[in-house]
């Protein structure tokens, strides 16, 4: 039996990890990234809780899940429902949703993180997850679609009221994050990343060359699937 559950704190002080995960590069995959992003920058949470930027990490998130007493995760999931529709899916079932309908790799190595984390008996007492249905994963380098934006504060809205049930003390945010402790890195920040993208008429569908590394003295963009697709 795991030192948590031998151990309880009381319950308004067990630990609480709300995890988003999910590649920001392919467009609404981002979604459960983007949604701890914006909590990070919008809300000041009590000590005991804690806010992390999963990505596509899999395995390594293993000792977020056993720390936490209440896990709260954000992430895109095919339902097969209309594009933006939230689903809300707990405690025994996120197993199972997790790996349903798999869009990417980053969700059966998050199906092993739960099956992991219930095998060392260190399984969150309370899980909820809030799904949001994508509309566009085939953009690399593209941003959530405008329904998924949309989608996403009404996520975010399920979600503090999830943490103020769970006695997460959230309150609006009166100061940015300091230098270095923002959840995400601030060059993948939402603002940045889009900012960042050349326009639909040069951007590339199939790559951005944003994260193309150039070798110097070799070969340059020219010779990348995007300016092959070009001629």
């Amino acid at each position: 039996m795991s030192e948590r559950i031998s151990n309880p704190t009381p319950d308004s002080e067990a630990p609480i990890v709300v995890l988003g995960i999910g590649n920001v590069l392919w467009a609404d995959e981002g979604f459960g990234v983007r949604c701890v992003e914006a909590l990070d920058q919008r809300w000041q949470f009590a000590p005991h809780v804690q806010l992390v930027d999963g990505g596509t990490q899999g395995l390594y998130l293993v000792h977020h899940v056993q720390s936490a007493a209440k896990l709260l995760i954000f992430d895109a999931i095919d339902y097969g429902l209309e594009p933006g529709t939230l689903k809300l899916i707990e405690n025994d079932d996120v197993p199972r949703f997790m790996g349903a309908k798999k869009m990417s790799l980053h969700q059966t190595g998050f199906q092993e993180v739960l099956a992991l984390a219930q095998f060392t008996e260190s399984y969150p007492a309370q899980v909820l997850l809030i799904g949001c249905q994508p509309e566009e994963l085939d953009d690399y380098g593209g941003s959530l679609r405008p329904c998924i934006k949309q989608a996403m504060q009404e996520a975010l809205a399920l979600g503090i009221e999830t943490l103020q049930r769970w006695g997460a003390e959230p309150r609006p945010r009166s100061t940015p994050s300091a230098e270095g402790e923002a959840v995400t890195v601030p060059t993948l920040a939402l603002a940045a990343y889009e900012g960042g993208r050349p326009d639909a008429a040069a951007a590339c569908r199939v790559g951005d060359e944003r994260f193309f590394v150039r070798v110097p003295g070799g070969a340059g963009l020219q010779d990348t699937p995007c300016a092959s697709a070009s001629r």
